[in-house]
């Protein structure tokens, strides 16, 4: 699953990153469970490699190593994230993702590229989706010169920024952009992959929870542009 040629980039000093990585590899470590870390890297398709811990035991243990500890700023954030994803394992990465979900208001625009990294690195929907829809969003919301990278983004040929493109307004609500979530849709229709199929449907999901009868209206002129799993997935809870 690794994207190789994925450029890293620079990991900068932090003392926090430094107290946070260590506490974090002693209590992930200890409490790993082998056999649970097969039937989990078995359900991720084998993205990656497990320790076995299951999310409320990770998510418990994330807490104790945080605990005391100050707020990141945008460095500190960058370190953490990269440092965690230099590691194997895919609990680390899972707790990358949950801090810059924690922490994603404390980043500026220029924390896109290392978002793009990471999206791109060991991608699967697991940490991709999180990104696109709290760490992406929450940047472009906060900055929205970085529509131009979402329009870069929607056409690239990784599967994975794509799908972020797609996601990326998914918590937006009455904020959506409409006519772009639905230029990006009509661009990416005939997508060959299951994910970006999955994800077209899954936003205009979404978007219809805010207004319901312009997903039914943008479906009932381009419906036949879709893929039925895509036409399935954007209808449900509205009907046809």
């Amino acid at each position: 699953m690794t994207l190789t040629g994925a450029v890293r980039p620079k990991v900068p000093h932090s003392a926090l990153a430094d107290t946070v990585l260590a506490r974090l590899t002693s209590a992930y470590a200890t409490a790993g469970d082998p056999r649970r870390a097969v039937s989990m890297r078995a359900y991720m398709k084998d993205a990656a490699p497990f320790l076995g811990i299951p999310t409320p035991a990770r998510r418990a243990l994330s807490r104790t190593v945080l605990a005391g500890l100050p707020r990141p700023d945008e460095a500190d954030c960058t370190a953490i994230a990269l440092r965690c994803w230099a590691l194997p394992e895919r609990e680390y990465h899972y707790f990358a993702v949950d801090h810059l979900r924690r922490y994603a208001a404390r980043c500026s625009s220029g924390f896109l590229p290392v978002t793009r990294y990471l999206l791109t690195t060991v991608p699967w929907w697991d940490t991709v989706d999180l990104l696109a829809a709290h760490v992406v969003g929450s940047l472009v919301a906060a900055d929205p010169k970085l529509t131009a990278d979402m329009d870069a983004w929607i056409t690239d040929g990784d599967l994975w920024l794509v799908r972020t493109a797609l996601l990326h307004q998914l918590t937006w609500k009455e904020r959506t952009d409409a006519d772009r979530l639905f230029g990006y849709c009509l661009l990416q229709c005939g997508h060959p992959d299951f994910f970006v199929r999955k994800a077209i449907g899954w936003a205009l999901r979404e978007y219809a929870k805010t207004d319901p009868e312009a997903v039914r209206a943008f479906l009932a002129a381009e419906r036949g542009r879709f893929a039925p799993l895509t036409v399935r997935e954007a209808l449900k809870n509205i009907g046809d």
